[in-house]
Parts: structure tokens; sequence; C-alpha cells
């Protein structure tokens, strides 16, 4: 309250607590919501020239798009059957240190079913998935 002049007393909002609660909310915002977005990390194959590894050491899952939308599957240009694709990568990453796999999509295919072969991989113990794209393809 403010007595400035003789007569009466005139009051006003006090809007510190409200200056604190608001700066409160503002950091408590800062915390919650992360500064950047964290996104897939992503692995690309390295090219033959400046890869110390053998060229049969790289496991690449190819998927193409077969007979009435139903994705036909190749392990190093190997084909393998979809009932079949959880043993034969359990039986390729059971004796691996680096458990890799390599992951080329038709795109015709949906992300769905990309997804799915992704879990099957995951289930067959292969610890990181890079996608191959049109541009990893071409070297860019």
């Amino acid at each position: 309250m403010n007595s400035s002049n003789a007569k009466g007393m005139t009051s006003e909002i006090n809007v510190t607590p409200m200056i604190d609660v608001l700066l409160v909310l503002l950091i408590i915002f800062m915390v919650i919501v992360p500064a950047t977005p964290r996104g897939e990390a992503v692995l690309t194959p390295k090219s033959q020239v400046n890869s110390h590894r053998a060229p049969s050491d790289t496991i690449v899952l190819e998927m193409l798009k077969g007979n009435g939308g139903e994705p036909t599957f190749r392990i190093n240009q190997q084909d393998v059957s979809k009932k079949d694709l959880a043993a034969k990568l359990a039986s390729i990453y059971a004796n691996r240190a680096e458990r890799v796999l390599f992951l080329k999509g038709d795109d015709q295919l949906s992300f769905t079913q990309v997804a799915e072969v992704i879990d099957i991989g995951h289930a067959a113990g292969v610890d990181h998935v890079g996608l191959m794209t049109p541009r990893v393809l071409a070297g860019q």
C-alpha cells in the first residue's frame, strides 16, 4: 500500500510473486524440453578403399518388393525366406563381436515392413542397423 497522499491509502498489485512464479515455470520448461532433438543413430557402410575389413565381413540384408506386395529377402546376394530370416541372422551373428547389419530396402515397400525386419534383426542379436539409402549408395 502506498500512502503518498494524505487523504487515504491507495492499493497496488504486488507483481513480484507473479514474476517469481513465471521465472520458475520458465526454468522448468527449459529443463524438460531438450535443446536438441535426438534421432536414430545412423551407420553407413565404408567404401572398400578406406575399409580395413574384408568385404565378406559386411552383412547386407536386401529387401525387394515381391509378388503380392510381400518383400523378398537376400542376405549378401543369397535368397532367404521370411520364416528363415531370424534363424539365418542369429547364426550369422552368433560368433561376431561387431553386430552391425546394413539394410537396403526397396522404395516400393512400406515403412512398417522395413521396421518389422529391423525388429527381427534386433531379436536375432544385431546391435546396430545401418540403412542404405540411394545417397549412401551413390557415395554422397
